[in-house]
């Protein structure tokens, strides 16, 4: 089914539900043709405090509800995703200027993460019983009780995806939510937004701002008990310093540089499509992405000439539908960084095996998919993160060469495996140093699996979004126990005296039974 741009009218009426009180706006433009989109209001710190307010009222009765009303209300929200997937994709288009697949991606993801934060809240987050301190004499539970104000910063390339990654638990725990959309999707943001509203998640309880991140960005982490950021790693340690100051919590995905490692026993005909994929969806512009190649000798030669071939193929252009393979870079300033990185490593002596040019009859920000080799270290592209369609091919010597290099940098975020035999390609994604790995495929394994955790190690982030994590990250565990009578504990030294043999003779029985 095909689509259409986003039109202006229904993206101002869309931004009727942002707290935004002034009469500041930016002009939003859109990726395939450089013109102006819309114009965004802008929210001011007192619109933060505003939406916070208002999200803190509506979470009392949101968590008094109980888990099956939240889980029926979200379950409606999944649902009326998917009926209006077609809207969803049309702004995630207009705003991002991604290709028809790659939104459905999105959509695909809001819907996975909507459905298992409102089926898993209960099972996860129910109070449950634990070991007392001395079994019999005493009786001891846990209960979760959501945090409060959940606070919510996402950038704009994969706007739907990573908020709902992060409301949907949120509110599945009983959180309020005020979100901090970047302002180049905030209308892919609150079209998803509109949706639960009309499920029956109270439109307080989600607030919805935008401006610039040094302003608002930290007037939402000031108001809120914990903060989910999406973004740079420089940005990240800033956010980081200020809940710590708060000491509140936070889940950061930030930056990568993320390795593929080749094995001489690949596929040859699948291998180079699955890499082509993983290095250039959504035109590299996700956290995700291949950006090095490591291909082992052995099958060097023939692997970099058909991902060459199979980069080159790939159709770029500006369809809202199902036609082409990659759409266009989002922005200037990501034309900008992309462009500067592969001229810089021309200049230095690297070689371009397939794109490299920009492709200005189709669009302002549109750049071949870009394939190197002869990548050395003065290269900007060698080990900043590009976040672009620019991937680097290194050969080597051997598979531990390839963990080597691949574990050699100050990122961690996702790594990917392709080999012919999935037991050697698991043997050598447990050797890489990152919060995720794939094995025979880009990032959509691990993305894809909501039910377990996603995020990265070093540099890449701290803590860790999806599965029970990603929901046990939203609430304080509270532990309430009590003495049952049924013998009293001793008080006085006497007391003691009488019973420090009894209490020995049980730590020994209970390490004989290996009772924990």
């Amino acid at each position: 089914m095909s689509g259409s741009p986003l039109d202006r009218a229904a993206a101002e009426a869309l931004t009727r539900d942002l707290t935004a009180t002034s009469t500041t706006t930016v002009a939003v433009l859109a990726p395939f043709t450089g013109e102006p989109f819309h114009e965004l209001p802008q929210s001011s710190v007192a619109d933060v405090s505003s939406a916070a307010e208002a999200a803190r009222e509506a979470q009392r009765a949101w968590w008094a509800a109980g888990f099956a009303h939240r889980r029926s209300v979200l379950l409606q929200a999944h649902d009326l995703l998917l009926e209006r997937r077609e809207l969803l994709l049309d702004a995630v288009q207009t705003e991002t200027g991604k290709t028809r697949g790659q939104a459905f991606e999105e959509v695909f993801q809001a819907a996975t993460a909507t459905r298992y934060a409102a089926l898993a809240a209960r099972k996860v987050l129910s109070p449950r019983r634990r070991r007392g301190g001395i079994p019999v004499v005493m009786r001891t539970g846990v209960r979760y009780d959501p945090k409060g104000l959940i606070g919510v910063i996402t950038p704009w390339n994969y706007p739907l995806s990573l908020a709902i990654m992060d409301v949907a638990p949120a509110l599945a725990a009983g959180n309020g939510v005020v979100q901090k959309a970047d302002d180049q999707a905030a209308v892919s943001v609150l079209a998803a937004r509109r949706a639960f509203v009309d499920a029956g998640v109270p439109a307080a309880l989600w607030g919805v701002v935008t401006g610039p991140g040094s302003e608002i960005g930290t007037a939402v982490i000031d108001a809120s008990d914990y903060i989910c950021f999406t973004g740079s790693t420089a940005t990240g340690k800033v956010v980081a310093e200020r809940a710590c100051a708060k000491l509140i919590g936070a889940s950061l995905e930030l930056g990568g540089k993320n390795p593929m490692i080749v094995l001489d026993d690949v596929d040859p005909a699948k291998a180079p499509a699955d890499a082509a994929y993983g290095c250039f969806a959504a035109a590299g512009q996700l956290c995700v992405s291949m950006e090095r190649v490591y291909v082992e000798q052995g099958v060097a030669a023939a692997f970099t000439a058909a991902f060459a071939a199979r980069t080159s193929s790939l159709r770029l252009g500006t369809a809202f539908d199902y036609s082409t393979d990659v759409g266009s870079l989002a922005t200037k300033a990501q034309f900008d960084r992309v462009k500067e990185h592969i001229d810089d490593a021309v200049a230095k002596g690297a070689t371009v095996l397939a794109g490299g040019k920009a492709r200005p009859d189709l669009g302002p920000y549109f750049l071949e998919p870009t394939v190197l080799t002869g990548v050395t270290s003065e290269m900007s592209c060698d080990r900043s993160e590009t976040f672009g369609a620019l991937v680097a091919v290194h050969v080597v010597a051997s598979s531990d060469e390839a963990v080597a290099l691949a574990n050699d940098s100050e990122y961690g975020l996702n790594a990917s495996v392709l080999s012919g035999s999935l037991a050697r390609g698991r043997r050598v994604a447990a050797q890489i140093d990152a919060g995720s790995v794939n094995v025979n495929e880009g990032y959509r394994a691990t993305f894809s699996s909501v039910d377990a955790p996603m995020g990265g190690v070093k540099l890449s982030g701290l803590g860790r979004r999806n599965g029970p994590e990603g929901l046990l990250r939203f609430v304080e565990a509270r532990t309430i126990a009590e003495s049952t009578g049924i013998l009293q504990l001793p008080r006085t030294g006497a007391e003691f005296a009488r019973l420090v043999g009894t209490m020995l003779l049980y730590l020994r029985v209970a390490k004989g039974l290996r009772r924990r």
